[in-house]
């Protein structure tokens, strides 16, 4: 971090998909820096599934170089076993900036809505179009890298020793 400027990674976890999205914030102006979509072999045994979610979170983060890192909370769903598989996944999300030194905080997906659009109930379009005002040189490919830049956005606004303290909960 330079002059007051933060390199922030968001990270929207997911077994099949996880997106990441990079940006940087001094004070309330925000930049894209770069963003994109991790896919584990959908067909590899679960071990292998996380480690290749794992390279390539690492990649990522030695390739941008991050200050600090926000994660999305996950939903749990209905079913017992995708709940237990994104929790898995969402460890290796949380374990690897870690791992990289950075603090992790953890936005709950409403507050995420909330902040970038306004409204906790937002639908994913909407929240790509925010993010389109929001980042205007922002080109996210999937739902998921979109989501990821929302997720360092909100970090950026609600950023600061209550977020970090979370995180170490």
């Amino acid at each position: 971090m330079t002059n007051g400027m933060i390199r922030i990674i968001g990270l929207d976890p997911g077994l099949r998909r996880t997106g990441w999205g990079v940006i940087e914030a001094q004070g309330t102006r925000l930049t894209y820096v770069a963003c994109g979509t991790i896919l584990p072999p959908e067909n590899a045994p679960m071990a292998e599934r996380l480690a290749e979610l794992h390279r390539g979170l690492a990649e990522v983060l030695a390739r941008h170089a991050p200050d600090e890192a926000a994660v999305e909370e996950t939903f749990v769903n209905m079913n017992p076993s995708s709940t237990l598989k994104l929790g898995q996944a969402r460890g290796v999300v949380m374990l690897a900036p870690a791992q990289a030194g950075l603090s992790v905080a953890e936005y709950a997906p409403l507050l995420v809505k909330k902040t970038v659009v306004g409204a906790g109930r937002a639908e994913k379009a909407q929240i790509r179009m925010m993010i389109g005002v929001l980042l205007p040189k922002a080109t996210p490919q999937t739902e998921d890298a979109a989501d990821a830049l929302a997720v360092a956005v909100t970090h950026a606004h609600h950023r600061g020793p209550a977020a970090l303290r979370r995180a170490a909960l």
